[in-house]
């Protein structure tokens, strides 16, 4: 392993107390010289050191956080110009990113994050648990396409953020029709997207995609512990890799919508965690709590089709396409 990372590792695994140059050094094996040359280049990468006299170094609590010039160079190397608004803290980025279309500060392709949320939404309005240091970020969506096919604006960002994770992480993400995204069976994505309507020609004038992916942590609320999981990233340059990655697959699929056979539809099919399965179908009222049980219909999941809709096949045999919004899946 380079020295690099040796010191990297051995400051993460000692976030709570500074290690000297010499206590590196001699653990690690190498000069001080050498150590000294690790800890610059981490701070190079975006990880937040600090050194102190007579204490050493220690990784300080912003090292997690992603700053707008870091972001700003990972989106310049990925998506090309694109605006870009950061927040250390703010209610909900998909409610800023409203804002800023409506001030004009925000256009096709702009990029809103937050390091944390205070009002997370996700769909059907349930909360949306938001720890500090996730990846919460919005997307803005000016739509070429006709909105007969709205439905695949959700369908091609997880799509996305599917496929980011598996090319910057390596983590094989599967996909819950029709939002959220899972790996190692835990759900570490959700999105909701939302529509800008022009008042005066009741025409669609923007959509907003919210992503919203834990990293880091394990402080869930006890009634989705048992569901909820996390990407693990090394630091913050790491995150705006993987955000700056979700952007530009968001951005090459949205194109891809109207046409007769858009990629992303494959990956979504073949990364679906549901085809084939025995679930649950859910309309209308859904269970906030997954411990408090309410009534759903047994089916099986046979097929998603061009438009992101899901056919299932009750026991019954009645079969029926379920589209987006009007039901909720468990498996």
């Amino acid at each position: 392993m380079p020295v690099k990372d040796e010191v990297r590792k051995a400051l993460h695994d000692n976030r709570e107390e500074f290690l000297s140059g010499e206590q590196l050094s001699e653990k690690l094996g190498v000069s001080r010289a050498a150590i000294w040359k690790a800890v610059k280049a981490l701070r190079e990468e975006g990880l937040c050191i600090e050194a102190v006299t007579n204490k050493g170094y220690i990784l300080t609590s912003s090292s997690e956080l992603v700053s707008e010039d870091m972001l700003c160079r990972a989106m310049r190397t990925d998506c090309g110009q694109c605006q870009v608004h950061v927040f250390e803290l703010t209610d909900s980025t998909n409610l800023q990113a409203k804002k800023l279309v409506l001030d004009r500060k925000a256009g096709h392709g702009s990029l809103v994050f937050a390091n944390q949320q205070t009002a997370g939404r996700g769909r059907l309005g349930r909360d949306f648990h938001s720890p500090r240091n996730g990846i919460y970020m919005s997307l803005v969506i000016e739509p070429e396409f006709d909105m007969s096919h709205s439905g695949l604006v959700t369908v091609s960002a997880a799509s996305a953020v599917a496929e980011a994770l598996s090319q910057v992480c390596g983590i094989d993400a599967r996909i819950k029709w029709v939002n959220d995204v899972y790996a190692d069976g835990k759900k570490v994505c959700g999105i909701l997207t939302e529509a800008m309507t022009d008042f005066e020609t009741g025409a669609i004038g923007a959509l907003i995609i919210g992503i919203g992916i834990n990293t880091n942590t394990d402080d869930f609320p006890e009634k989705i512990r048992d569901i909820a999981g996390a990407v693990s990233l090394e630091n913050a340059k790491a995150k705006a890799a993987l955000i700056a990655k979700i952007s530009q697959l968001v951005l090459e699929n949205v194109q891809q919508i109207g046409s007769s056979r858009p990629a992303f539809m494959k990956t979504y099919r073949d990364r679906s965690m549901v085809l084939g399965k025995n679930i649950t179908v859910y309309k209308g009222k859904y269970r906030e709590d997954p411990t408090v049980e309410i009534g759903g219909i047994k089916a099986k999941a046979m097929a998603i089709d061009d438009e992101g809709g899901l056919l299932v096949k009750y026991r019954n045999g009645k079969e029926e396409t379920l589209t987006t919004g009007e039901v909720s899946v468990r498996v």
